[in-house]
C-alpha cells in the first residue's frame, strides 16, 4: 500500500495518534453527542432535544428550526409563527459565527457516514471517480427552492436523507438504510466526496452563511511546508487550501477564506509541521 493511501503517518510520529486525530475525535463527539441528545427523550425520557433536525426545541424552551427548511417552507405560501422565525435565526445566527458548513463536519449525522466511505476508498486506492461540478449543489439548492414554491410543500424534507436519519432512529429506519447505503456506495465508488463535495444542497445552503463566518482555518506556518500533500488528502473540500497555503508568492494572505471550508480541523490534524490552526477572516 502507498504512503498516499495512508496520509497522517508522518504526523502520528511528530505529534503522537492523539495530537494526530484530536480534531477528528472531536467532531466525532459532536455528532454523537447531538444524536444522543435527539434520542435521550424516547429512549430514556430526558427531552434535551425534541423533534428533529429540521425543527426542534431545546429543552423545550429554545426553538432550533433549520433555516433552509424554513426558506422552502416560505417559499410554499407558509408564513412561518414567530417562534419558527426565531429558530431559524438562532441557526443561522450560530453558523455565522463559527462557518456554515461546520453544519456538515460537527452536525451532521452522514458525514461519518461519507467520511468512512473516503477513508476506505483511500485504503482501497480507488482512483477512478465520475465528475460532477461543484456548483450542482447549488443548481438542486435553487431547485428545492422553485419546486417548493411550485408545489406548495417542502419537497426537500420528502428525500432529505438527514431527516431520513434522525427520524429513523427514532421510529425505525426501514427505507432510511438504502438511503444510507446509496450514499456510502456512492462516494465509495461513483464519486469521491461526491454527495456532500458536489451534490448536498444543504451544504451549498450552510456554505452561503460562511461568506462573513470569522472562525476560520489558517495556514500560519506554511512557510514550513514540506508539500506532503495529507492535508490535501484528507480535506473533503481540498480546493480550499491552495490560495491559502501556497499564496505567499502572491501576496495572498494564510486564512482559508473560502466559504465550502467545512472548519472540520483534519489539515491540523494530518499536518506534521503544525502549518495549519484555526483562527479568524482578521488574521493577516
Amino acid at each position: 500500500m502507498s504512503r498516499e493511501a495512508k496520509p497522517g503517518i508522518s504526523a502520528v510520529a511528530a505529534k503522537g495518534w492523539f495530537g494526530a486525530h484530536r480534531w477528528l475525535l472531536l467532531r466525532r463527539m459532536s455528532q454523537l453527542t447531538v444524536l444522543a441528545c435527539f434520542l435521550a427523550g424516547p429512549w430514556a425520557g430526558l427531552w434535551i432535544l425534541r423533534g428533529d433536525m429540521a425543527a426542534s426545541r431545546l429543552l423545550d424552551t429554545v426553538p432550533l428550526v433549520d433555516p433552509y427548511i424554513l426558506l422552502q417552507s416560505m417559499a410554499a405560501g407558509h408564513m412561518p409563527a414567530a417562534t419558527a422565525l426565531m429558530g431559524a435565526l438562532t441557526v443561522a445566527g450560530l453558523y455565522l459565527l463559527v462557518g456554515g458548513r461546520a453544519y456538515c463536519s460537527w452536525v451532521c449525522p452522514l458525514n461519518m457516514v461519507t467520511d468512512l466511505a473516503a477513508w476506505l476508498r483511500n485504503r482501497l486506492e480507488i482512483r477512478e471517480s465520475a465528475s460532477f461540478s461543484a456548483t450542482g449543489r447549488y443548481w438542486l439548492l435553487a431547485l428545492m427552492v422553485v419546486l417548493a414554491f411550485q408545489g406548495g410543500t417542502v419537497v426537500w424534507e420528502l428525500v432529505n436523507p438527514v431527516t431520513m436519519v434522525s427520524r429513523g432512529l427514532l421510529f425505525g429506519m426501514g427505507f432510511g438504510w438504502s438511503v444510507i447505503v446509496g450514499i456510502f456506495l456512492f462516494d465509495l465508488l461513483v464519486a469521491k466526496r461526491g454527495w456532500c463535495g458536489h451534490l448536498c444542497p444543504v451544504g451549498g445552503f450552510y456554505s452561503l452563511l460562511a461568506l462573513a463566518s470569522p472562525l476560520r482555518v489558517r495556514a500560519g506556518g506554511r512557510s514550513r511546508c514540506t508539500n506532503c500533500l495529507d492535508c490535501f488528502a484528507v480535506c473533503p473540500e481540498p480546493q480550499v487550501i491552495a490560495p491559502a497555503l501556497r499564496g505567499e508568492e502572491t501576496g495572498r494572505g494564510e486564512v482559508i477564506s473560502s466559504p465550502n471550508c467545512t472548519n472540520c480541523g483534519r489539515c491540523i490534524d494530518v499536518c506534521p509541521e503544525r502549518v495549519f490552526v484555526f483562527g479568524t477572516r482578521f488574521d493577516k
